[in-house]
């Protein structure tokens, strides 16, 4: 009876097994096509791990070199999961020699059916090269976001 009682106390204590699952983010308008994607671990603070993305910014205004960028988890600024929102905020400067220069990505949603996280992207690109008067050029999107939670 006793070995019964703590093989029962053993397995009770072990808890629920941890498992792992994914996340996808993406939006596509006539803006900006954005893709999204990151293993993500159960508890703990559900932390991600192999995250990836790209962001392709259609406005020719935009410097060539801030148009496309792509992301790795060393950009995720911010991010924030549970059953009903899904938030990521990535951000990346501008590489090299250059004047300063930003893109970020911010991305609110909500639950909906089945892994479905329906909301809104914002993107907002700050850039100082060619500045006039010591002040950059700030573009800002936003539209439709969808992302898929597994």
């Amino acid at each position: 009876m006793r070995a019964i009682m703590t093989a029962m106390s053993i397995l009770l204590a072990a808890g629920p097994a941890v498992a792992s699952g994914g996340l996808s983010c993406g939006a596509k308008d006539e803006a900006v096509k954005l893709a999204i994607e990151s293993g993500v671990t159960r508890g703990m603070g559900s932390p991600v791990f192999d995250f990836r993305g790209e962001i392709e910014i259609l406005d020719k205004a935009v410097a060539q070199d801030l148009r496309k960028m792509s992301f790795d988890k060393a950009h995720l600024a911010q991010y924030w999961l549970d059953g009903e929102e899904l938030r990521l905020i990535v951000y990346r400067e501008r590489e090299a020699d250059k004047p300063h220069g930003y893109v970020e990505v911010m991305v609110k949603t909500k639950s909906g059916d089945e892994g479905d996280y329906i909301g809104q992207y914002s993107v907002t690109v700050f850039d100082m090269a060619d500045a006039t008067g010591g002040e950059g050029k700030t573009f800002n999107f936003s539209g439709r976001a969808t992302c898929l939670v597994e």
